[in-house]
C-alpha cells in the first residue's frame, strides 16, 4: 500500500504542473506497484548504486523478482553557444524471469515540472551541417557526446507522443532504451569548485511488466557528458 500511495503522489506531481487550470487532465486508473529507488520495502524492489568502472558515473539499480532495472543519466549542450542544456537518460532492463516483459515510458520531471521527450534520430553520423536558427525539436544521437562516446546507449529510443509503443524483453535477455529532454529552466546549472551540475532533482519512471520503476536523480549525481 505504501508503494501504491507513493506512485499516486508521483503521478500527480508529473501531471498537475503541466496543465493550466482550464485544462484539467483526465487520468486512467491503473493498479500498479511502484518501486522507488532508495525507498525499499520488505515486499518491494531492492535498491543499489555502483560506479561505472570506465567513467566513474553513478548507476542506480532496482531489482525485483528476477527483473533488474538500471538507470544512468547525463547532461550536455548540443553546441557550446547554446543557452539550454539537454538531459539524457538510459535505462537497461534485464529479464531473468520465464515470461516476456513489456517496457513503456513513464513521465519525467525537472524540479516537479513535466517535460516531454524530444524526438531522436538514432543515426550516429550526426547532423553537424543541419543547424537551424531555432531550437531543434529533433536531436541527432551522433551530435551528443553521451551517445557518440558510447557512455550511454544510443541503440533504442522511446517514440515521442502521447502513446509510445511498448517494447518487449524476452526471457533471459535485456534491452536498453534511452530518452532526451531539454532542461526547461533558465540558468539550469549550479557551478562550484567541483564542477557544474544541473540544479534540483530529475525524476523519471518506466513501466516494466506490471510495475513502475521510479528513479530520482539529484543534479550533482548527473554525469557531465560534455567534458
Amino acid at each position: 500500500m505504501e508503494n501504491l500511495s507513493a506512485w499516486a503522489c508521483f503521478a500527480l506531481t508529473f501531471c498537475l504542473p503541466a496543465f493550466p487550470q482550464a485544462e484539467i487532465p483526465t487520468f486512467k486508473a491503473e493498479v500498479r506497484n511502484a518501486f522507488i529507488w532508495g525507498e525499499d520495502a520488505p515486499s518491494g524492489a531492492m535498491s543499489s548504486a555502483i560506479k561505472d568502472p570506465l567513467t566513474g558515473a553513478d548507476i542506480f539499480k532496482l531489482r525485483h523478482s528476477g527483473v533488474e532495472v538500471s538507470s544512468r543519466m547525463g547532461f550536455e549542450k548540443l553546441r557550446r553557444e547554446d543557452a539550454t542544456e539537454l538531459i539524457v537518460y538510459s535505462t537497461t532492463i534485464v529479464n531473468n524471469t520465464d515470461a516476456e516483459l513489456t517496457v513503456e515510458p513513464g513521465g519525467i520531471t525537472v524540479d516537479g515540472r513535466l517535460v516531454p521527450l524530444l524526438a531522436v534520430d538514432s543515426s550516429l553520423k550526426g547532423a553537424k551541417n543541419k543547424r537551424s536558427r531555432g531550437v531543434a525539436e529533433v536531436v541527432h544521437a551522433g551530435d551528443l557526446h553521451c551517445f557518440s562516446s558510447g557512455t550511454l546507449s544510443g541503440e533504442n529510443f522511446f517514440a515521442t507522443g502521447p502513446r509510445s509503443a511498448a517494447m518487449g524483453v524476452e526471457p533471459g535477455s535485456s534491452v536498453t532504451v534511452s530518452g532526451v529532454i531539454r532542461d526547461p529552466r533558465f540558468y539550469p546549472l549550479l557551478c562550484t569548485v567541483d564542477g557544474c551540475f544541473p540544479k534540483g532533482t530529475i525524476r523519471y519512471s518506466i513501466h516494466v511488466g506490471g510495475h513502475e520503476y521510479i528513479f530520482a536523480w539529484s543534479g550533482r549525481s548527473v554525469m557531465n557528458c560534455g567534458k
